[in-house]
């Protein structure tokens, strides 16, 4: 496996980095404020305004100066501040890794992490497999290494080390009663779905081929937007015929959106209801900022279901009183043959008295999970 790019920053310069993220991302607030207010001015003053008819995004002369001169003192304040954050970065120190921390960071990137990845933002994460918050080098693979692979993908905003709740957790759990070497994806869940399940189905053909002993079995466990990140990965994997979609594949969805989110979709009709009148469109721009990542939850994934050879199992557990993800789309059903997934009745679970987060610390579903497993 190549090494990791976050690996490589030193744990005194972490907090300059941190603090030149936040930096940038406070001047694209500034910046992108101003595009609104202007585009506001722009359509006030493009009278008469007609429902339908666009109006100017940026105005002219004088006017047109003064917000460009916003915007480019800003950024250049902005360009100031990244340099003297950057030639601090030995002095300030105390950056060092902490729960709290990776939390922060992967909401941000739930939901800016397209922009923050094109704009070069060192907030945004890299992918990589980790152990325990740590990331997995080929010379440092988890003691006792096993032939049984087991590989966690978190959901939206959330990282590896959230898999812990309510003082559970279903990977460790699995990988000490039942003879697994556990391994966690960390992932930046605001990229393009499709991204990064094609990212992903290389990563783990390389962490295959790297493994010390022959790979016996692949178990991918996967909650919420990581079951969409893992169907990705095994049709590229399938398409590409990688290595590890030759081994005896299991994929286990926990409350996964396989045919979309209802929410994300009343975000998108709000943005259409905005846009309808020129004075309000400008407003648009705020409904937008949802990353890429989270807009594909709007459909799931789009197009047919794959088709999975004799060797890959798929199994999907549903939660009630999800409140986010509909108990048919969690099962991959859909009414639409081509779209169902066709998950047999006895690798499907109903849990009925947990939500969308519980699935991850409810010792039913583990239960569930541990029987499908041993078979």
């Amino acid at each position: 496996m190549p090494p990791s790019d976050e690996h490589a920053i030193d744990p005194t310069s972490r907090l300059a980095a941190d603090l030149r993220g936040v930096g940038r991302l406070a001047i694209d607030g500034v910046t992108g404020a101003t595009d609104i207010v202007e585009a506001m001015h722009a359509a006030i003053g493009h009278l008469p305004a007609i429902l339908g008819r666009p109006a100017p995004a940026t105005t002219t002369g004088l006017t047109g100066f003064v917000y460009r001169s916003v915007r480019g003192v800003t950024r250049l304040v902005g360009a100031g501040v990244d340099r003297s954050l950057a030639a601090l970065a030995p002095v300030l120190g105390g950056g060092g890794v902490s729960p709290q921390r990776e939390a922060l960071v992967a909401a941000i990137n739930g939901v800016l992490g397209d922009h923050l990845e094109t704009s070069g933002n060192p907030l945004a994460i890299r992918m990589q497999f980790r152990v325990a918050g740590a990331p997995l080098e080929r010379d440092a693979l988890p003691a006792n290494t096993r032939g049984k692979l087991l590989v966690t993908l978190h959901g939206l905003c959330m990282n590896d080390l959230q898999w812990r709740y309510a003082g559970h957790d279903h990977g460790e759990a699995l990988a000490r009663e039942h003879d697994y070497t556990r391994v966690d994806l960390h992932y930046n869940t605001g990229r393009p779905v499709a991204a990064n399940g094609l990212a992903f189905a290389t990563l783990l053909d390389q962490l295959v081929h790297a493994w010390p002993v022959p790979v016996e079995e692949i178990v991918l466990l996967c909650h919420s937007m990581g079951g969409l990140v893992a169907r990705r990965a095994l049709e590229a994997g399938l398409r590409e015929q990688l290595a590890w979609t030759q081994r005896p594949v299991r994929i286990v969805f926990l409350g996964t959106p396989h045919h979309g989110a209802p929410l994300e979709r009343a975000g998108a009709w709000a943005d259409q209801l905005i846009a309808i009148s020129p004075y309000s469109a400008p407003f648009v721009k705020l409904g937008k900022v949802r990353s890429a990542g989270i807009t594909d939850l709007r459909h799931g994934t789009p197009g047919d279901a794959p088709k999975v050879p004799k060797h890959v199992r798929l199994y999907a557990i549903a939660a009630r009183t999800d409140g986010l993800v509909p108990v048919a789309s969690a099962f991959g059903e859909h009414d639409d043959p081509a779209r169902n997934l066709r998950i047999p009745a006895s690798r499907r679970w109903l849990s009925t008295d947990t939500h969308h987060l519980g699935l991850l610390g409810s010792e039913a579903v583990y239960q569930r999970l541990a029987r499908w497993l041993r078979r």
